[in-house]
């Protein structure tokens, strides 16, 4: 199993430059450009409604716009197309205006296509006769097929998120407490990366003013005096300034993990907190990381890279459990932290991307160590708690039929909602 959470945990906790939604249709556009093999006139997206709802609200990087019809723009007209979530990194001041004047012109349209994965992007970018057309499907760069002028060059026959889930078979809660506990500290120092990425946007969300600014705001409140700068108040003060920013179109990178930022963000920066709160050694951090990004990567499995639950739910109930690591707690106290979660923010609803999902983060920040703390005094929410079970492990599985199984008409309402709010403004 080593081998296999190694693999994981470095395919997973990847930098990413921007919203990962909107950065992967940038990445399908560029991708679609480079099989055009000449800039285009025009560009059609057709996308699940889950890339469309994390999309609509979020600001792009570099563009001082947000939305989808921009990010696309970005990425057909200078995002390169070999640096994956990345693809905007450096992304010129010509191209940005050339973007904003494509996306202004009508001549980038972006529909929504039902009956498909929900993470779905479809893009053709034309030039007169000629088209470039590619697939992703199921993860942000998974390119499932990719055609010039409807002529087959790459289709990808393997059913990469039912393969994922059969890989994962093996894992379990205790395996990867295990894993943490034994690996070499120099087989996760890559980790450090991702903690230097995370900590330097959320400085500088509190330096700027980005999005709703929860975390400047609470900078704020503490220099008053009205608020305490302790474990739980820097946590949700540092993990929600950079997420500020990140929603807001910040041009930095941030350690995404699960294909998400917001979620990479979440899982790092209360653990970082909490190693500096209690003056551990850096070994002890990693350990704690490495755990907060396993139990996230499992949990996820079971809800799937896109849902109507809000997946900062995942990275900070991994948070939670790297906390406790932190405090000296034990293999039963992780346990205890993942139920007091899942008996606090579970059904949290995920409305898109957008500035208010700092506010969201916040919030989970803070159950996730009230459920850490609680863990330490050994309080824990028992199997007579709704969805909770007794075994941590039903418990997980149970949050992933929530997500797949009970919020599938969520997922339908929120769209709608959306969609019809977009009408209202048109």
């Amino acid at each position: 199993m080593k081998e296999l959470y190694l693999q994981k945990l470095k395919e997973e906790f990847v930098p990413a430059l921007g919203c990962t939604e909107p950065v992967a249709v940038a990445y399908a556009a560029a991708k679609a450009r480079e099989i055009l093999n000449q800039s285009p006139d025009r560009i059609e997206f057709h996308v699940s409604g889950n890339i469309f709802k994390n999309g609509m609200g979020v600001g792009i990087p570099g563009s001082g716009m947000v939305g989808l019809t921009i990010a696309g723009a970005l990425g057909a007209l200078g995002g390169n197309p070999m640096a994956g979530l990345e693809v905007l990194d450096g992304i010129s001041p010509d191209i940005v205006e050339l973007a904003q004047t494509f996306v202004n012109q009508g001549k980038v349209q972006v529909d929504v296509k039902y009956g498909v994965a929900k993470l779905y992007i479809e893009c053709i970018c034309f030039k007169g006769e000629n088209s470039g057309r590619v697939i992703i499907q199921d993860r942000h760069t998974n390119i499932l097929l990719a055609e010039r002028n409807g002529f087959v060059i790459y289709q990808n026959t393997s059913k990469s998120a039912t393969d994922a889930v059969l890989n994962m078979k093996d894992w379990s809660f205790r395996s990867i407490y295990e894993f943490i506990n034994t690996v070499d500290i120099a087989d996760i120092a890559f980790i450090e990366k991702g903690v230097k990425l995370n900590k330097s946007i959320a400085e500088e969300g509190l330096k700027g003013n980005y999005g709703l600014q929860v975390g400047k705001s609470m900078m704020i409140n503490i220099r008053k005096g009205i608020l305490k700068e302790d474990l739980m108040n820097r946590s949700i003060m540092l993990t929600a300034a950079a997420s500020d920013a990140r929603m807001a179109g910040s041009a930095m990178p941030v350690m995404s993990n699960c294909g998400s930022g917001n979620q990479g963000i979440s899982v790092t920066l209360p653990v970082v907190v909490a190693a500096e709160e209690f003056k551990v050694s850096n070994e002890t951090l990693l350990r704690a990381l490495a755990l907060a990004l396993l139990v996230t990567i499992y949990m996820k499995s079971f809800v799937g890279q896109l849902s109507a639950l809000c997946g900062v739910l995942l990275s900070t109930a991994g948070a939670g459990c790297g906390i406790t690591y932190i405090m000296g707690g034990d293999f039963k106290q992780m346990g205890m932290t993942l139920q007091n979660m899942t008996g606090g923010v579970t059904g949290m609803i995920c409305d898109g991307a957008k500035y208010g999902c700092s506010h969201k983060i916040a919030a989970s920040v803070s159950a996730a160590i009230q459920s850490s703390l609680l863990a330490m005094n050994h309080n824990c929410l028992n199997g007579m708690n709704g969805i909770i079970d007794d075994d941590v492990e039903a418990t997980i599985r149970n949050i992933g039929r929530l997500a797949n199984e009970g919020m599938e008409v969520t997922d339908e309402v929120i769209l709608k909602t959306m969609l019809e709010k977009m009408k209202k403004v048109s």
